[in-house]
């Protein structure tokens, strides 16, 4: 994928910018509070459907208007396809509505907008990838699983309905008749979809650990593993739900199942997670995410963007050289932010160069 113009109107400071970058190493530089990392969000909100840093509603808007628009265009470049294909997506954005457009055709589901375009963001909170609570890191999972699968989104809305309308009986003290029920299109539904993401999760597993042992050797990265969400080994799902019945009837939601899932990394000399220094998070969260970014690559046929907030205070500069190495050496289109240009790239005579200031984004020469 390589986008060909990226157009913001009303998102944070900005009243309207336009951009035209090209393939290969994008650098957007600027003082601190310009807005760099606003242009990074607006592609991500095209891709994810929210901000990296939350909600649309929590400020992504500008102040004193009613809505966002982002509209991208960019080509498609699968391997093996006589020529690419130009795309176009534009998204109007309130916080609360929102409308969207691809191709020249209104997107009835946010979802089916976002399949469109793979954006792989790496930024300043993405450490909690690692290091926070369970749900990034299946939402991790899902988001590949959504891209190189294409039935996947269709398996993943039935639980969630079924999650939904079970845990909503569950308020309501439902019987056991109705309880069984839906018990049975859980069952149906988790089951496929935690061995999709095992599967998934095995496959990245080695990506990542040989990726690590080039960009962050010290890490001593050896494993991925998926906790499904329930007692697997010893129990079905079905079962599961049932023997959580009725502590779940007390609670008023649904305690087990593949929404409660989660996945860890294990390291040769690290016991965890928790042991992690925040410079040793974000390593293996950047890890873990380009593992995504060449596995969509591998499955799909053409590499998703890849998007670096803030690159410079997120990695010293030896890591950066070999991750900014590692990515030159495909075809991807990179998005760097930095306040100034990364060590990495002192020397680079290769990349396209923006500057942020005074609310626009021009390209430097």
């Amino acid at each position: 994928m390589h986008i060909r113009r990226l157009s913001l109107h009303q998102v944070r400071r900005f009243e309207r910018v336009e951009l035209a970058p090209e393939p290969g190493i994008n650098l957007i530089t600027g003082d601190n509070g310009a807005g760099k990392t606003s242009v990074l969000e607006a592609l991500h909100v095209m891709a994810y459907g929210r901000s990296f840093r939350g909600r649309v509603r929590d400020g992504l808007v500008r102040e004193g208007q009613d809505a966002l628009e982002v509209f991208v265009e960019w080509d498609e470049c699968r391997e093996g396809a006589p020529s690419s294909a130009r795309r176009k997506a534009g998204l109007r954005h309130s916080g609360q509505e929102w409308k969207g457009r691809l191709d020249g055709e209104d997107v009835a589901q946010l979802g089916n907008l976002c399949a469109a375009l793979a954006v792989v963001t790496f930024e300043p909170g993405s450490h909690a990838l690692v290091s926070g609570g369970g749900e990034p890191r299946r939402r991790f999972l899902d988001w590949g699983l959504f891209h190189v699968e294409p039935d996947f989104l269709a398996l993943w809305r039935r639980y969630s309905r079924a999650l939904k309308q079970r845990n909503a009986l569950l308020k309501q003290g439902g019987n056991a008749h109705a309880l069984d029920a839906w018990d049975h299109e859980l069952a149906e539904a988790g089951e496929p979809l935690t061995t999709r993401r095992q599967h998934y999760l095995e496959r990245l597993q080695d990506r990542a650990i040989a990726l690590a042992q080039v960009l962050a050797p010290n890490l001593g990265v050896q494993s991925m593993t998926l906790s499904p969400g329930w007692r697997k080994q010893e129990v079905s799902l079905s079962d599961a739900l049932l023997l959580a019945r009725e502590r779940d009837r007390m609670a008023g939601y649904t305690s087990v199942g593949p929404h409660r899932a989660d996945w860890s990394v294990g390291f040769a000399s690290i016991p965890g997670r928790d042991a992690l220094s925040r410079g040793q998070a974000k390593l293996t969260a950047l890890t873990c995410l380009l593992a995504q970014a060449e596995d969509y690559a591998e499955q799909r046929g053409e590499w998703p963007v890849i998007a670096l907030d803030d690159l410079s205070s997120e990695l010293d500069r030896n890591h950066q050289a070999r991750v900014l190495d590692r990515l030159r050496s495909g075809p991807a289109q990179i998005f760097i932010t930095a306040t100034e240009t990364p060590a990495a790239l002192h020397d680079a005579t290769d990349i396209t160069r923006f500057h942020v200031e005074h609310g626009q984004v021009q390209p430097v020469p």
